[in-house]
């Protein structure tokens, strides 16, 4: 009895001391698993304007024929989205092989043939059910009767070109461990130059419900410099409308990102509520503002080559275009990975 008696102690310090040595090791782990985790700025670095620039020479080459809504141009644009999203690893939320949302002739005026919206998903790991909206439309006007090539190289090629960059640094996060709390949706839409129909199609066919969707980052024409801003004192800038309409907090975020990361010039000329231009009314986030959504819309503003054939991949601001594109990884990697939804409070605009 004895004997065993001092056999089961020894057995049972033994223990204790795996127990405590497991501990340590668990610990440790933890502390190793801290140290592998990386800042958003590590993910930001792979939005780059070698990249950007590769993408829109192709994208606003004269081999998409302007990207006329319902055309073969735009046809292509489509196609060449999706390929890059596969090649990206990022699958649709429709289904893995079906990157496209169809819009039928009948949902059009004007003689306008059948299009498609295209979508690509990267699921939230902790609120899926929470979606942050990325949008740029991708169609253009096409050519003219003299076969001029209306290339949108700005208009909206360089919106369009920034999610897929977005895109990527998102995926590589995910793939390193550090995906999105809530989901993000990619959302290249069609028929905007025709009167916004892509993003209004949506809205009235969601794919994931509206009350869901907590903000919308559009992005349409950042890639130029307008005549208020030529001159190196004044060209760092990018303009935001519609921050401050429908939630303060959205706002302040926006703000508090672009001074810790990107320190471009927040331009709100044309966010006034009595600007002659109503850009706010303008481009494909007003549909999703219209359901009390929380929008911020990027711009550039206009310039010589706006409708124009001149609107050529050549003109672009490739490094400025690059850290406006980080200015909205950021926003959008804050609004996705914070504690709390965006409130919805009518914004500061309205008080």
């Amino acid at each position: 009895m004895k004997k065993i008696l001092v056999v089961f102690s020894i057995a049972l310090l033994y223990s204790c001391g795996s127990s405590n040595n497991s501990s340590k090791v668990d610990k440790s782990s933890d502390s190793s698993s801290k140290k592998n985790k990386k800042d958003a700025s590590y993910y930001a670095e792979s939005i780059t304007s070698e990249e950007l620039k590769k993408y829109l020479y192709t994208f606003a080459g004269d081999e998409f024929e302007g990207r006329d809504t319902g055309e073969p141009g735009q046809k292509k644009a489509a196609e060449y989205l999706k390929q890059q999203y596969e090649k990206l690893g990022i699958s649709s939320p429709i289904s893995p092989s079906d990157y496209f949302q169809e819009i039928p002739e009948s949902y059009f005026r004007g003689g306008i043939k059948s299009s498609e919206n295209v979508l690509a998903f990267i699921k939230g790991s902790e609120k899926p059910e929470e979606i942050v909206v990325l949008s740029a439309h991708y169609d253009h006007v096409g050519m003219d009767s003299k076969g001029n090539v209306y290339n949108g190289a700005d208009d909206d090629g360089s919106g369009t070109v920034a999610i897929l960059e977005i895109a990527e640094a998102f995926e590589k996060a995910r793939k390193k461990g550090q995906g999105p709390k809530r989901s993000i949706l990619f959302l290249h839409v069609t028929g905007e130059e025709k009167g916004l129909y892509g993003s209004s199609y949506y809205t009235e066919n969601p794919i994931f419900p509206l009350e869901n969707t907590i903000v919308d980052l559009n992005i349409d024409m950042i890639g130029r410099i307008d005549k208020s801003h030529e001159g190196e004192d004044k060209n760092d800038y990018i303009y935001l409308i519609g921050s401050d309409r429908l939630s303060t907090d959205l706002h302040n975020l926006s703000e508090k990102i672009n001074t810790k990361y990107t320190k471009l010039d927040l331009d709100y000329t044309y966010n006034a509520k009595d600007d002659p231009n109503r850009f706010y009314y303008r481009s494909d986030h007003y549909n999703f503002a219209k359901h009390n959504i929380p929008i911020i819309f990027y711009f550039n503003g206009v310039h010589n080559d706006y409708h124009e054939p001149t609107d050529t991949a050549d003109k672009i601001e490739y490094d400025l275009l690059t850290r406006r594109a980080k200015l909205i990884f950021y926003t959008a990697w804050e609004i996705a990975n914070r504690e709390d939804r965006l409130v919805v409070d009518g914004g500061v605009a309205q008080e």
